[in-house]
């Protein structure tokens, strides 16, 4: 606001009443000149705090979320969902969350479980081999 109204009331009203700067006349060119960039970042600020809301609210609406209990068989791992159905722990995390899952073996598994079945793999191929059949895959693998 540029006004000639120069007294401390008139410069309390004129901010009250909604101006965002008070001037008064005679005003000085380097004054006006610092108060008009000033204005000129404050409105810059404001369109980069908008733009930062917009790109939060699309964020925001990417976003998924687990919360609360979450009911899982203590034998297979399944999870029961909202409809009373159990599913395997993949495909709810997945329908739920942005994550994806790549699978492995863990050592523990692999020592207890992998290791094991192909030593079987192995005795019923040397077994085959000593009695002069022929070994299927298919049969060892199940």
């Amino acid at each position: 606001m540029l006004t000639a109204l120069n007294k401390e009331d008139d410069v309390v009203d004129g901010l009250n009443a909604g101006a965002n700067d008070y001037l008064t006349k005679p005003f000085r060119r380097n004054e006006l000149g610092a108060r008009v960039r000033v204005g000129e970042r404050v409105i810059e600020l404001q369109q980069r705090l908008a733009q930062r809301v917009v790109e939060l609210e699309a964020a925001l609406l990417q976003v998924k979320t687990l919360h609360g209990l979450l009911p899982i068989c203590s034998y297979c791992k399944k999870i029961r969902d909202d409809k009373n159905y159990w599913t395997q722990v993949e495909p709810y995390i997945e329908q739920h969350t942005d994550v994806r899952f790549s699978h492995g073996i863990c050592p523990d598994c692999y020592r207890t479980t992998v290791e094991p079945h192909l030593k079987e793999q192995e005795e019923q191929a040397h077994k085959a081999a000593k009695s002069g059949s022929s070994y299927d895959d298919d049969t060892v693998i199940g």
